[in-house]
């Protein structure tokens, strides 16, 4: 399934779950950006997926994403560092906000690689209901 379907069916399943717009938007941001740095860096083949699981709890949301791809640089998600955004606005960087994006949006990260695959686990903090 395609990233932005994949997206659509998550955020319809919040809501089902009565979990306001704006947490909705929240999970969803950081859940674009983990999914796309899958796709974009893990190198993965064309037959390979990204298996992701939810767990709505009283402490949160729990999403476990594991793929076959590459491992990250040094076993760790980077820092995420906000970008420099100083200069004129045609010059502003295009990418680089991803992690910096994942960990403001999340109360909780883990990254491990066992046999072979990424397990990346992101938390996100109990939200209001619609």
């Amino acid at each position: 399934m395609a990233v932005r379907a994949l997206l659509a069916e998550i955020r319809g399943w919040l809501c089902l779950q009565g979990l306001d717009d704006a947490a909705c938007g929240k999970i969803e941001i950081a859940l674009a950006e983990a999914l796309n740095n899958v796709v974009e860096h893990a190198s993965l083949d064309s037959k390979d997926e990204i298996a992701l699981d939810m767990t709505l709890a009283p402490d949160g949301i729990g999403v476990e994403l594991r793929d076959r791809g590459a491992p990250l640089p040094g076993l760790t998600p980077p820092r995420g560092d906000p970008p420099t955004l100083t200069g004129d606005r045609d010059n502003l960087p295009e990418g680089g906000f991803g992690w910096f994006l994942i960990r403001t949006l999340t109360t909780d990260l883990h990254y491990a690689r066992t046999d072979g695959k990424n397990h990346l686990s992101l938390r996100f903090a109990p939200e209001s209901k619609a």
